[in-house]
């Protein structure tokens, strides 16, 4: 079993000398380095380095300013999907997002974990778990989603939350570690003031 097929398992996996490993990540950065230097000009570019780099997306989305992987054929993105700047998306596992996902600014998604223990993290040794993102969701701007956790469909995520264990769908979640503060009503849609009072 090489050293990818391991972290597909969750299993402990040299993710920082193993020569396969690093070309694969190295193809990955040719391609953001290219898709991150592209004018905005030039849209039908930016669709072909994604379409190249992903493992699967659907029809219509928008990368909004900086993106980074680590391999990207680990990402499987759905349709009408909406990246603001800076999504960081660490995917030694499977990372899974649905359809109509909206993603604001400074948002991190890490498959990625590391041993406790500094002797095994030394030797470059790391674990992956996948993370799955439901429809309909919305992903406040700074937040960071933990290796294993699944987002259910029509969830909120508030702003700056850490998300490290699975949200139920149909709820805003927020905080560090996030839980969910309520659950998202059918009053919501006839909400007209979204301001503070």
């Amino acid at each position: 079993m090489d050293e990818l097929e391991k972290a597909a398992r969750g299993l402990l996996y040299d993710a920082n000398y193993d020569p396969t490993v690093l070309e694969k990540r190295k193809a990955a950065k040719r391609i953001l380095h290219r898709l991150n230097t592209l004018s905005p000009d030039e849209n039908d570019e930016l669709v072909k380095l994604i379409r190249s780099l992903l493992g699967r997306i659907g029809q219509n989305f928008v990368f909004d300013g900086s993106f980074h992987c680590d391999y990207g054929f680990n990402i499987e993105i759905g349709n009408d999907f909406y990246a603001n700047v800076n999504l960081v998306i660490l995917d030694g596992a499977k990372v899974t997002i649905g359809n109509n996902v909206f993603i604001a600014p400074n948002v991190g998604i890490y498959t990625a974990g590391h041993p406790l223990d500094h002797q095994r993290r030394n030797a470059g040794l790391e674990y992956a778990l996948p993370i799955t993102i439901g429809n309909n969701v919305w992903i406040g701007g700074g937040v960071s989603i933990m290796p294993g956790v699944t987002i259910g469909d029509g969830a909120v995520i508030g702003s700056g939350a850490v998300v490290t264990r699975d949200i139920a769908p149909n709820v805003v979640a927020a905080g560090n570690p996030a839980r969910v503060i309520r659950e998202i009503a059918a009053e919501d849609g006839k909400r007209e003031n979204f301001g503070r009072k």
